[in-house]
């Protein structure tokens, strides 16, 4: 399963995505009630899987390397 959702989203990444997803949330909920605060599940999808297939397709990495010795 590693291989098809690998870990690619850092920590810092992931509070990000998480303060978006709960923002974008509450657009469909207060606000201007439009459906477009729902699209707030992707990002906090992605941060609780701590992978973005986005960024598996660019090959992109926001993770810290470990470095074996």
């Amino acid at each position: 399963m590693s291989a098809l959702l690998p870990k690619n989203v850092g920590t810092v990444d992931r509070a990000f995505r998480f303060a978006l997803g709960i923002a974008l949330l509450s657009i469909a909920f207060t606000g201007p009630k439009t459906a477009w605060g729902f699209l707030g599940f992707i990002p906090l999808l992605t941060a609780s899987l701590s992978t973005c297939p986005l960024y598996t397709l660019l090959g992109f990495s926001t993770c810290k390397v470990r470095q074996s010795q």
